[in-house]
């Protein structure tokens, strides 16, 4: 499975494509796309579009995971981030892949354990899942790599597990609860 992770942003926006087989992770590429900072919100959008759309077609993907919106203290970069994060959707739609999103905190919970980590902790974790020799940089490219990461981990057996935990009664939510004969049986062939 091939997963590309977007980190949206007006200023740098981060790309990250790994591939899995579902125990292994392999980077495939990573970095970021970095727009002149002073050219109008326009040409950096259409520049952030073009270069994703360019990178979503080499890596073909099977899904593309963006990081959503969740709030911001200031409006205005709240909306320019809106507009990035858009051009991103767009970029993925129009290859005609999946798109799936994720907040922040389900990313930084799934890839580092903590809701509320820290860059240089998504950093850290991101090259060890990826059994890299240096943490991704700029930083942009390690949470788009954080990104992808919690899909594959949302999407495999566990994340099944998780999601099927959280829809069961409360009283079943807990393996306090939870007795052997109840417990799947695995079949020895």
């Amino acid at each position: 499975m091939t997963i590309f992770g977007i980190d949206p942003g007006s200023l740098r926006t981060g790309y990250g494509c790994i591939e899995s087989d579902g125990r292994r992770h392999r980077l495939v590429s990573c970095g970021a796309i970095q727009p002149p900072p002073k050219a109008a919100l326009p040409d950096r959008l259409s520049r952030i579009f073009d270069e994703l759309s360019r990178l979503i077609a080499v890596a073909s993907p099977d899904c593309i995971v963006v990081e959503n919106l969740f709030h911001a203290k200031n409006v205005r970069s709240a909306l320019t981030l809106g507009h990035a994060r858009g051009v991103a959707v767009l970029a993925a739609v129009r290859a005609g892949v999946e798109v799936i999103e994720y907040t922040p905190a389900e990313i930084k919970s799934s890839v580092a354990g903590y809701g509320r980590a820290d860059k240089a902790q998504i950093q850290h974790m991101v090259k060890q899942l990826l059994g890299l020799a240096a943490v991704p940089r700029p930083y942009d490219a390690a949470d788009a790599l954080a990104v992808a990461l919690c899909h594959l981990h949302a999407s495999g057996p566990l994340g099944v597990l998780a999601s099927a935990a959280s829809r069961a009664p409360r009283h079943l939510r807990s393996w306090r609860h939870v007795t052997a004969d109840q417990l799947p049986r695995r079949r020895v062939e």
